[in-house]
């Protein structure tokens, strides 16, 4: 279902005040999810989240997420950086690249983040950098054992990341006589899920790996980190996963595996779940064109928001004013962009869109901006947050031709 938490009132307000488009995003709602997720989970008193810094990067957002006790999960030298400017360091911090540039890993090994490595050769890199760090983990790739297939990730034999099983006692092995006393487990083999048995198969899964691998090598399963991958509903007939009954699925594995140890800590890395339903691109209509079809042109593009041209993802639109009207046109959204992808809705349902109507593209708290690029010189939208009080805080200005020059190196 869509979400309708904010009145389009917000938004007009919110329009008033800066020129389309740009992004909302609401701090309350964020809030409500963080705690949500924690209360799942609230079982494990090791229990940490990590949020996904690659769904929303704005330092605004990442100081919301360590207020609410998440940490930060970084991907590469840059989210590092940001993760430092929101003010996380050391064990708030979760690093997790492939293909991992050495630098990238110097600079984490040096923040004391929880390093996750993704291939054996990561380990000698790890090694070679000083001591091991004391929250370490390894990415498996579990194969047959993982999730099905999904157009986001592939199936797990198609996937680039992690381990495979057998990898992963020769390089704990490594680790130990590198001076390593525990390990982690990780493993994310799907995106966007709405199967409420994803979770709690991930677990199962890395629970017998880590159980079976501590007794192999010595080494104590310290934490198992089960990712991310659960998803949002955006479309109107999809329902919302009740994280409540994700977490007791979990549990119930624990105890399987476990018994009465409760030293094992369980992440997750969650980034869409929390934010994603909590953003909307905000964007007028500009354009009209008849022609095969009836063509909207929005004063957004692609470049603003990829997801609908690069996977054919499926984004609920509303018009402002116009909630309660019926859906009696059809159009296609489209963007200026010299591309005919750059559509954010094909052959749509809804209202009758006038000239300067404000159009309210849902669900875009996370993958939305962060993916946003500069084809045609398109330059990237503000960022604007709905605070707890009701107000209206701009947390990244738009670009500006003079942003897209400065790079240039003339001669």
């Amino acid at each position: 279902m869509p979400n309708f938490s904010l009145p389009d009132a917000v938004f007009e307000r919110a329009a008033a005040q800066h020129p389309t488009p740009f992004y909302l995003y609401d701090e309350r709602g964020i809030r409500q999810a963080a705690r949500a997720l924690r209360a799942a989970f609230a079982w494990n008193r090791g229990f940490r989240q990590f949020y996904a810094v690659k769904a929303l990067p704005n330092p605004a957002i990442l100081r919301l997420m360590l207020e609410e006790g998440s940490g930060l999960d970084c991907s590469s030298l840059t989210e590092l950086l940001l993760a430092q400017k929101a003010g996380a360091a050391g064990r708030d911090i979760m690093f997790s690249a492939n293909a991992m540039p050495h630098d990238e890993l110097r600079l984490a090994h040096d923040l004391g983040a929880c390093i996750n490595l993704d291939d054996a050769s990561d380990v000698d890199s790890l090694l070679a950098l000083g001591p091991v760090p004391g929250c370490l983990s390894l990415r498996v790739n579990p194969g047959e054992r993982g999730s099905g297939h999904n157009g986001f990730m592939g199936g797990a034999r198609d996937a680039k990341f992690g381990l495979l099983p057998e990898q992963l006692e020769p390089a704990l092995l490594t680790l130990k006589a590198g001076g390593a006393q525990r390990f982690g487990l990780h493993a994310m083999t799907a995106s966007n899920s709405l199967d409420a048995a994803y979770y709690p198969r991930n677990a199962a899964f890395l629970f017998e790996t880590g159980l079976a691998l501590e007794a192999r090598t010595g080494l104590r399963l310290d934490f198992v980190n089960l990712s991310g991958g659960l998803g949002i509903p955006y479309r109107e007939e999809e329902q919302a996963l009740d994280l409540a009954r994700v977490g007791e699925a979990v549990r119930r594995e624990y105890e399987r595996a476990f018994g009465q140890r409760a030293d094992v800590r369980i992440f997750t890395e969650l980034g869409r779940l929390v934010t994603g339903p909590y953003g909307w691109l905000v964007t007028r209509a500009i354009h009209r064109k008849d022609t095969w079809r009836a063509f909207v042109g929005l004063d957004a593009s692609a470049a603003n928001l990829l997801r609908p041209a690069m996977y054919g993802a499926w984004h609920h639109v509303s018009v402002s004013g116009k909630r309660a009207a019926p859906r009696d046109q059809v159009y296609d959204l489209t963007g200026p962009l010299c591309e005919n992808n750059d559509k954010f809705a094909i052959q749509r349902a809804l209202p009758e869109i006038a000239l300067d109507d404000l159009v309210l593209i849902h669900d875009c708290g996370a993958h939305a901006h962060a993916m946003g690029y500069q084809y045609n010189g398109r330059l990237r939208s503000a960022e604007l947050l709905h605070t707890l009080d009701g107000g209206i805080r701009m947390i990244r200005r738009a670009e500006t031709p003079a942003d897209y020059f400065a790079t240039l190196v003339e001669g």
